[in-house]
């Protein structure tokens, strides 16, 4: 059965440390409850508690604010402690040469935590994509043109 909240994961990653394993089983399990405001508010709601690895902590808290403001649903209070900001940057992916775009398109919820990340870092095959994606353009105003 999938975690259906935050704090299952973190209490599933204290047996089995694979945390971005319980992540990925929440987040079809959040998908799947879509359109069902109380059932979202309350995988995470409540305080998960911390793994110890300031990471997976940091990453947490930017899920779960993320998914409040992506689903329109209170933010909660939990994921402002400061245990959920890194002081050092994560790119993820980890490749040099895509920092600068990674800095320009993460999302608030985790660029704030020093995590940078693609423009919609939660999607799973299970996301509702009907609610479209995030994208960054490929253009923007004052652009020089590509050349052909």
């Amino acid at each position: 059965m999938r975690p259906r909240s935050l704090r299952e994961v973190v209490e599933r990653s204290r047996r089995d440390p694979d945390w971005e394993h319980h992540l990925r089983e929440f987040l079809d399990a959040f998908y799947l409850a879509d359109g069902e405001r109380v059932r979202q508010t309350g995988f995470i709601a409540e305080e998960p508690g911390l793994l110890g690895h300031a990471r997976a902590d940091a990453f947490l808290g930017g899920v779960g604010e993320h998914l409040a403001r992506r689903w329109g649903l209170a933010v909660p209070v939990w994921v402002r402690d400061d245990a959920r900001y890194l002081t050092t940057a994560m790119f993820v992916p980890d490749e040099r040469n895509l920092r600068p775009y990674l800095i320009c398109v993460s999302p608030v919820a985790f660029r704030a935590r020093l995590i940078f990340t693609g423009p919609d870092p939660l999607q799973r095959a299970r996301f509702p994509y009907r609610r479209g994606v995030v994208s960054f353009p490929d253009s923007f105003p004052g652009a020089p043109e590509a050349s052909a």
